[in-house]
Order: structure tokens, then C-alpha cells, then sequence
């Protein structure tokens, strides 16, 4: 683990995707266009291995796992919960310079930590985790848009996508 550690079992989990069960699973389709709010949208995570859909949640943003990279069972999170459909971004509100700040679920350990959302040129969606309340102790990770074919049964990401 690098830095704080913290960040990096983020990452990892991100990367592996297990989380906590949330609403159904968003049908993803190529071309979302994209809102007035630009984090808002599909977001294909830094590793390709992870679809994200953030959307408005009352006045908050929230991000929803919707698509993953596995061979096999779908994943499971650290209670046993498929990962399909989960909430892994929650409570999202905006501050300074176009950023979101809210929390970021910990699916292989459960915990929850502070994290910033933010687009930093067109179809570019920047993640950064943190602990103590203090950025200067994370990792930021970079996201892109996805354009891609639609996900399949199970929140299962197309081949050639990852």
C-alpha cells in the first residue's frame, strides 16, 4: 500500500469492486449526454476494470457501481452482497473550484473515507481519496467517460472495453 494506505485499499477496492448493495443496476448505454453539471454521468474507473454512474442524489451527488471487469461469480462485497448496483459514492456536495466533496466506500474493509470529485478537462473525472480530513494524505485517481456498449447482464463490462 502506498501513502496512508488507505487510499490505495480504496483503489484496489475500486479496482476489485466489492461494495454495499445500493439501488438496481442503471442500464448504461453509449453516449450519455452529459448535464449541466459535468461529474455527472458514466465514469469508466482509471483501470478500466470499473462503470460508474453519478448522478444527482437530492441536492447531492452520488456514484453507483453499474459495470465490472470479472470472470466467473459476480463479486462479492466484504458482507457477502453481490457488487452489482452498489453505492460506493455518497453525499457529494459541492465546494471550492468546481469540486465535489463527499465519501468513498471501502468495499473489501467496509469503512468509509473522505474523497473529492472533480473534472479536470472534457470527459476527465478526477478521484481523490483521503483520511483525517486533509487531501494532502491521499491518492487521486483518474477516470474517464464512457461512450462504450451497453453493460451486460450481471453488470458484467463488455470485453473489449477493459
Amino acid at each position: 500500500m502506498r501513502g496512508a494506505g488507505f487510499f490505495a485499499a480504496v483503489l484496489l477496492a475500486v479496482s476489485s469492486l466489492s461494495c454495499v448493495p445500493a439501488q438496481a443496476q442503471t442500464s448504461a448505454s453509449a453516449g450519455a449526454a452529459p448535464s449541466d453539471i459535468p461529474e455527472e454521468g458514466l465514469w469508466l474507473s482509471e483501470e478500466h476494470d470499473g462503470l460508474f454512474s453519478i448522478e444527482p442524489c437530492g441536492h447531492m451527488l452520488c456514484g453507483q457501481l453499474i459495470g465490472m471487469a470479472y470472470d466467473g461469480a459476480v463479486p462479492k462485497d466484504v458482507w457477502g452482497r453481490s457488487q452489482c448496483g452498489i453505492r460506493m459514492l455518497t453525499d457529494f456536495v459541492p465546494i471550492e473550484d468546481r469540486k465535489w466533496q463527499g465519501h468513498i466506500l471501502d468495499p473489501r474493509t467496509g469503512r468509509v473515507y473522505q474523497a473529492r470529485i472533480w473534472v479536470s478537462e472534457p470527459n476527465v473525472l478526477k478521484l481523490r481519496g483521503f483520511v483525517l480530513g486533509m487531501p494532502l494524505l491521499g491518492e487521486t485517481q483518474t477516470w474517464t467517460r464512457y461512450a462504450g456498449p451497453p453493460v451486460g447482464p450481471q453488470c458484467k463490462l463488455p470485453k473489449d472495453v477493459h
